[in-house]
């Protein structure tokens, strides 16, 4: 069972000191100098004692407490008296005497260098007592797993060693000499600052203690800190008592962040930030660091802070923070390292070893080994300058806070003042680090392909300032960027990903799909050398959108590299509680820790029923603790009852393992037991049904040319990778462009790739004069750019953005814009007389054609000018800025095209890949006129993804005011899109930017949602389980597994002013559960005899079932209706709930095959149809759709509206101002319609 439980607090105590025989010499070498000239004596350490649990034991006789088994504990002590010196144990082993008293060490625990360890300095026996010291030690196996140490060495009189040894025969007792032992407290878990306490505590227990009493204190001791169990990830913090002091273990933010029990601040007293950064520096590029300190205890605690710094970052190098001066030659290692040593052996570290990274914590000092200056890059300037403007706000001084307060007259009072200071200082700087660390890898991700896991580091250092190449440089080649990578392509969503995601400007977000190029703003920055950012003011309401925003890119803010601003970026701690564990047992035996066991399930008890009301976060950690006790006292089916309730608490922290185990040991009885009990058979049932877990693709690759001929499917593939496109249809373009269809040749898509890099590399090097970038919007790239050419209005270059073309005139640079895409009526490429060719363009902005003498550029120019016209004409007809986003990248393509393919053919290639143009030309796309005065705009939710899927689900919530503003929370509305695959994006509906790409519900279809006031969203899906998402962190952490079938319905009583105290949900077997909301339990169960319920919904106080394929839709009370309609019916049914001898009338739906979804909104029922499209009166087998608007008072059809290509299968209101449809994948788009 010890592999599956969580370890204790404690997982070993070592007692380490020198031998009988050792001491006994020593005392006899001082005796013999008793002149006083030798002040002190280095023996050797040994173990003297190790104690691991379990201390007690089941079959231990009633009565026998754990002072009487204490010769059942191995001594090492002993056991150098029971043999001669020469039959004396290769130090560090644990063989018991004579093999009956073995002691089982944690096989990840190696005893063999820890004396050294204890005693870095070497154990000495002096003249003089000295104080109490403590040391800190950090333990890691070939697996990277770490283990800590807290060390206290205390010294004791060398007499009562002898005198305990050889019972008070000895030398001469007038030599007053001292010896230290040290004691060492061994965890899974770095808890510093509480196992320094504990220490601490059995210190003034050891000081009135005989010396024969110190082994059975020391056990004691080691027996109730195996007691205490350990915090799960959360909100919960433990307290304990060791008298005189109380004790608590902070918990860790969450599953992603070490457990944090030291005080961050103090390399910010040992370093000035210019130091601290260079620091930074050198761990970030893996270089071999070596701190030095005169304190032992320093080297850890700065040595952890610093690796705290670089969280999310995780150190994958050797480390070890403490080096015994036996262990020096470890500085010889060629590999990257941290390790620390003490400061006597500075000199000889830095003139014997080259290129090491020396760095004093005394005075604060960095230097290199090899010379006096450390020739290795800094971190980024701008980056630094903000990570030193932050540090000093931080206010490092407890005094300080503590000059205006009363002075504390309890010892436990002041340490509680003193702890809840330093969370919150601790919690400022790591929130001032990951700001280091957002802005310095920031970019990072637009240069990912997720889809294939490829880095583009060569693209991405081309991004960086000349400064700052080198330092990127050597930092993408550590293993610890490559982790860093890792979690990103995994897309992982820690502390890093919040904070980048939350700093993102709108217009990163609106460009990140498009190819990048410079835009005007970041060309007026880079100018200036000036990084500021103008934040989108936040609005929390649902906009009005007007033509020109959906239709073009939003004027917006400066996507810097960097969050500049005058304060650091809010994010507030989360609340913890403190729960206090019961007083330790006075005797320990097997009867009284089950006693204590008990009392602390009690306690556990009360808690979690005062916390039923309060945080679900919360109560999900009193369950925890309480089945981890409940385990370990063998009630397995308590255990598994209060792991159940996780699901609907929190998920984050569900001990899959432990389950599983615990239900595979149920005995027979219990498994009778647990059958009767709902909760426990559904428990049983999804471990013993549950698949295994997938194992992440960790893979990183980088992008590399291929070196053989592409066939079409491994062209797709690489242009994928490269991140050139991801659309599928249009490298297929692509590829007919590139090749004769066959295949494409390596030195080919060499040329192209280059050229298509060239190009991106020419567009960041142009600098346009400020009297040209005034004209532009912000947001708006040149992408094109032309030879110096003669035109109808001078002699200039041709420039084309993604919004106009304008003439960037020569000599005295001006800019003249020659037209807007939108107001183009001809572009043409005629012969001239003397037959030289020239692209012409007429617009209706002005009544001259303006002409350009392209001269072998012309016909390209004009199939760009065209498809971009093509392309704005469409996304204005249909309110989708994809038809110009795609317009555009077709257009790059044709120029890469003609820059890597030899003449006359590049032409004939370049229009293949003209789109746009062909299908206004071939296909009439008029929209008819109700649509286009409804259609307000279309987004994407597939942008990512090369191909697009079916929006099965739509939800809009709304947004909240200025009181969630206060808290730090942004709480702008939102659009809630299920995908296919239980995939849920999420879209800012305040600017229709992406939110989130992609949170994970399961791995099925998700049926439904609905939203809870505007903390939550719960979504049904096929595979029988609600879950639940917080709206504020964007994570599923709850499940309600009620339902033993698919979930198909959810709803609400829209008259209840909480809207979330009574919801239901329906599974396709019939059964309709009534759900409290607060405490997420089944009030009420129905059961409805059908071939499958596919909906519910409520109505004027009743709850509608339905078993068509959507649910019903009301109209308002007062009239009393209920709209209802089936998929392979082209008729809608309208019933009166007031009247139910009236019967149902039928309202047939021009056009249409059947009913996919309806909903009411204001005073109309809105329902989205699917039929079949037809050309010359005959099918061409091509599924259509239309939305169809009906008037509930005349039952007559207002609006007949046609946007998507593919069936419509979801409709949603926001606000009663927008209805939002959503279709199958072959259009797979959300159409934004305005309510009249």
């Amino acid at each position: 069972m010890a592999e599956y439980l969580p370890p204790s607090l404690l997982e070993a105590c070592v007692v380490v000191g020198a031998s009988s025989d050792k001491l006994q010499e020593a005392h006899q070498v001082f005796a013999f100098n008793n002149n006083g000239s030798q002040e002190h004596l280095l023996l050797e350490p040994e173990i003297l004692h190790v104690f691991v649990p379990p201390f007690v034991s089941k079959s231990q006789p009633e009565g026998e407490s754990l002072r009487s088994r204490g010769r059942r504990r191995r001594s090492f002590m002993r056991k150098k008296r029971q043999q001669p010196p020469s039959a004396a144990p290769i130090q560090g082993t644990t063989e018991g005497a004579g093999g009956s008293e073995d002691v089982s060490v944690p096989k990840d625990i190696d005893l063999t260098a820890l004396p050294q360890l204890c005693f870095p300095g070497g154990l000495q026996v002096t003249n003089e007592r000295k104080d109490e010291q403590f040391h800190f030690l950090v333990f890691t196996d070939v697996f990277g797993n770490k283990t800590y140490g807290v060390v206290m060495q205390r010294y004791c009189p060398l007499l009562d060693w002898t005198s305990f040894y050889k019972n008070g025969a000895g030398s001469s007792p007038c030599v007053k000499l001292f010896s230290a032992c040290g004691f060492c407290v061994i965890s899974k878990y770095p808890y510093f600052t509480a196992l320094k306490d504990c220490l601490s505590c059995l210190l003034m227990q050891l000081k009135v203690c005989r010396l024969s009493d110190m082994e059975e204190r020391v056990r004691e001791f080691a027996a109730k800190l195996a007691l205490v169990p350990v915090p799960p990830p959360g909100q919960l913090h433990l307290m304990f008592t060791l008298p005189p002091l109380s004790i608590t273990l902070p918990c860790s933010e969450d599953k992603n962040h070490p457990t944090l029990d030291l005080d961050l601040h103090l390399p910010f007293i040992c370093f000035r930030p210019q130091q601290l950064l260079q620091v930074l520096s050198c761990l970030l590029q893996e270089q071999r660091v070596v701190l030095f300190s005169a304190d032992w205890s320093r080297l850890t605690l700065v040595a952890e802070s610093l690796l705290a710094f670089l969280q999310p970052l995780s150190w994958q190098q050797p480390y070890v923070p403490v080096l015994a001066r036996g262990m020096l030659d470890f500085l010889m290692a060629p590999t990257a390292f941290l390790m620390g040593c003490h400061v006597n052996h500075f000199a000889d570290v830095a003139a014997e070893t080259d290129d090491l990274i020396l760095i004093s914590i005394d005075n604060g000092s960095v230097s290199c080994s090899s010379s006096d200056n450390i020739n290795l890059p800094d971190i980024p300037q701008a980056a630094a300058d903000c990570f030193t403007q932050r540090c000093q706000s931080l206010q490092i001084h407890f005094d300080l806070n503590q000059c205006h307060k009363a002075s504390c007259t309890d010892i436990n009072e002041q340490r509680a003042q003193r702890r809840a200071w330093q969370q919150n200082l601790n919690y400022d700087i790591q929130t001032i680090t990951l700001e280091l660390i957002v802005n310095i890898f920031r970019d990072v991700g637009s240069h990912l392909n997720y889809e294939h896991r490829v880095f583009h580091s060569e693209e991405f250092l081309k991004t960086r300032d000349p400064s700052e190449q080198l330092f990127y440089k050597k930092v993408l080649d550590t293993h610890i960027f490559h982790s860093f990578l890792r979690d990103r392509l995994n897309k992982k969503m820690d502390s890093f990903a919040r904070m980048e995601l939350s700093t993102r400007s709108e217009i990163m977000k609106a460009l990140v799909h498009v190819a990048r190029r410079p835009t005007m703003q970041e060309i007026q920055a880079r100018r200036k050398s000036s990084l500021t950012e103008d934040r989108l003011g936040k609005r929390r309401s649902l906009p009005n959108i007007g033509d020109e925003q959906s239709m073009s890119f939003q004027r917006s803010s400066l996507p810097s590299r960097y969050f500049l601003s005058d304060s650091a970026p809010k994010l507030h701690p989360k609340p913890v509680e403190v729960f206090k564990l019961p007083d330790f047992p006075t005797y320990l035996s097997f009867h009284s820790v089950q006693a204590y066991y008990s009392d602390l399930i009690q306690q556990l008890g009360k808690s979690i029923f005062s916390a039923q009301n309060e945080s679900s976060a919360l109560l999900a950690r009193f369950y925890y603790m309480r089945g981890l006790i409940n385990t370990l006292c063998s009630r397995r089916l308590d255990a598994l009852s209060d792991f159940q309730n996780l699901n609907k608490t929190d998920t984050a922290i569900f001990p899959t393992n432990l389950v599983t185990w615990l239900v595979e040991s149920l005995q027979q009885e219990e498994r009778n037991l647990a059958q009767k009990r709902p909760e426990l058979k559904r428990l049983i049932f999804r471990v013993n049904n549950e698949k295994p877990p997938v194992e992440p693709d960790n893979s990183v690759k980088k992008f590399k040319l291929p070196l053989k001929h592409l066939y079409q499917d491994e062209f797709v593939r690489c242009i994928q990778e490269c991140g050139i496109v991801k659309n599928v249809e249009t490298i297929h373009r692509l590829f007919d462009a590139l090749t004769d269809g066959k295949q494409v040749k390596p030195e080919l898509f060499k040329d192209f790739y280059s050229f298509w890099k060239e190009m991106e590399a020419e567009s960041h090097d142009a600098d346009l004069p400020s009297e040209v970038v005034e004209h532009l919007d912000n947001s708006e790239c040149v992408y094109k750019l032309s030879s110096c050419v003669k035109t109808s209005h001078g002699v200039g270059k041709i420039a084309m953005t993604q919004k106009r073309l304008f003439l960037l005139t020569e000599g005295r640079p001006d800019f003249l814009e020659i037209t807007k895409f939108r107001d183009i009526q001809i572009a043409s490429a005629p012969f001239l007389l003397v037959r030289i060719p020239s692209l012409r363009i007429q617009t209706s902005s002005r009544s001259e054609t303006f002409e350009a003498n392209l001269k072998a550029e012309t016909e390209l120019w004009n199939i760009m000018v065209k498809e971009m016209w093509a392309g704005r004409r469409l996304a204005d007809q249909h309110k989708d800025p994809q038809y110009l986003t795609q317009a555009l990248t077709n257009v790059l393509l044709m120029d890469a095209v003609m820059g890597c393919l030899p003449a006359p053919r590049p032409i004939t290639a370049a229009s293949k890949l003209v789109h746009f143009d062909k299908l206004i030309h071939e296909v009439p796309m008029m929209v008819p006129e109700a649509t286009s005065e409804t259609l307000k705009h279309k987004i994407n939710p597939s942008q990512d993804l090369p191909k697009p899927q079916t929006v099965h689900v739509l939800l809009y919530t709304p947004g909240s005011g200025s009181a969630a503003s206060q808290c730090g929370m942004d709480m702008n509305p939102k659009l809630w899109v299920a995908l296919s695959g239980g995939k849920v994006v999420v879209f800012d509906a305040a600017s229709w930017s992406m939110l989130q790409d992609r949170i994970q519900v399961g791995e099925s279809q998700v049926n439904c949602m609905m939203g809870l006031v505007q903390d939550h969203v719960w979504i049904g899906s096929q595979d029988s389980v609600i879950y639940i998402i917080d709206t504020h962190s964007m994570s599923c952490n709850k499940q309600l597994t009620e339902h033993r079938h698919e979930v198909t319905g959810l709803s609400v009583d829209a008259r209840d002013p909480q809207n979330s105290q009574q919801a239901y949900s329906c599974s396709s077997d019939g059964t309709v559960l009534q759900w409290d909301s607060s405490s997420l339990k089944v009030k009420r169960q129905y059961s409805v005899s059908c071939d499958r319920l596919s909906s519910i919904q409520i109505h004027s106080g009743t709850l509608w079932c339905c078993k068509c394929t959507l649910p019903p839709v009301g109209s308002r009370e007062e009239r009393g209706q209920v709209w209802t309609g089936c998929s392979d019916s082209p008729e809608l049914c309208l019933w009166w709930t007031n009247n139910s001898k009236q019967p149902f009338r039928r309202i047939s739906l021009p056009s249409s095959a059947g009913v996919t979804c309806m909903i009411r909104v204001k005073d109309q029922i809105w329902v989205g149809c699917r039929g079949w499209s037809c050309v010359g009166g005959q099918c061409d087998g091509q599924q259509r759709s239309q939305v169809v608007v009906l008037d509930p008072e005349s039952h007559s059809v207002d609006k007949e509206l046609q946007a998507h290509s593919d069936c419509i299968q979801t409709l949603c209101s926001a606000e009663d101002r927008y209805v939002l449809s959503g279709s199958a994948s072959r259009d797979g788009k959300i159409a934004i319609w305005k309510v009249e």
